[in-house]
């Protein structure tokens, strides 16, 4: 059986500087480190790790999504280079995130019929509310979907899901290590 996995890169990485603010004292609590957009700006994820400890060992797929970074940013090849697939989309003219969550969406269903297998699982490593329908379709269509993410993930998420995983204890596992 293997292990479909999806990950919204801004929401993951955002998210998980809230948390290491917190881990590292910057920030009280993950509601202050939230509201007031308090993070630790130190933190990077590695992918390669997110990889393994999400997708396991038996990959069916791995898809990264998220905005266009600076040019030279290598975010993108380092990701492609740890066997990702990634969709990069340009933000709108407010600067904003768009297609993000519905190409996710897209890619789940899509290859729900394509690629999947009864028995397989989907992980998802997002907490936003809008892949809720996407979660509710994939288990009553018979798989099992994983969320992998933060502790302060959308409630409604982390009950719609057939799995929740805490990363919040691997923070520094999946911390990136610079040179």
């Amino acid at each position: 059986m293997k292990n479909f996995l999806y990950v919204d890169n801004s929401n993951l990485w955002i998210e998980g500087m809230h948390v290491a603010a917190v881990a590292s004292g910057l920030a009280p609590d993950i509601r202050t480190a939230c509201t007031k957009k308090i993070c630790d700006w130190a933190w990077r994820l590695d992918f390669g790790r997110l990889f393994d400890f999400a997708g396991g060992p038996m990959i069916g797929r791995a898809v990264l999504f998220g905005s266009r970074p600076p040019l030279n940013d290598s975010l993108w090849n380092h990701a492609i280079s740890e066997g990702f697939d990634v969709f990069v989309y340009d933000r709108n003219a407010q600067n904003r995130e768009k297609k993000i969550d519905t190409q996710m969406t897209a890619e789940m269903i899509t290859d729900s019929y394509e690629l999947m297998n009864a028995g397989d699982t989907v992980t998802i490593c997002s907490g936003d509310s809008d892949h809720i329908p996407a979660i509710e379709k994939l288990r009553g269509r018979g798989f099992n979907v994983d969320v992998c993410f933060w502790d302060h993930a959308n409630w409604e998420v982390k009950q719609s899901a057939t799995r929740f995983v805490s990363l919040n204890q691997h923070l520094e596992h999946l911390r990136l290590n610079l040179p």
